[in-house]
């Protein structure tokens, strides 16, 4: 029973992990300046609870 609920723990983690990169990518590329890319790092963290915020202020939920 606990192997079954490690393995559907981390199904997700692949998905967020390539998201990630993808963000740091992104938001890395877009700063000017050493200070804006730090704060991409940190929104290369946080984008996912962003994202349903907004999805969630959008459906008015």
């Amino acid at each position: 029973m606990k192997d079954q609920l490690k393995k559907a723990n981390n199904q997700g983690a692949p998905i967020y992990g390539m998201g990630f990169i993808g963000a740091l990518v992104y938001f890395i590329n877009h700063a000017v300046t050493f200070w804006g890319g730090m704060l991409g790092v940190v929104k290369a963290l946080v984008w996912p609870a962003i994202l349903i915020y907004k999805l969630l202020e959008m459906l008015k939920m």
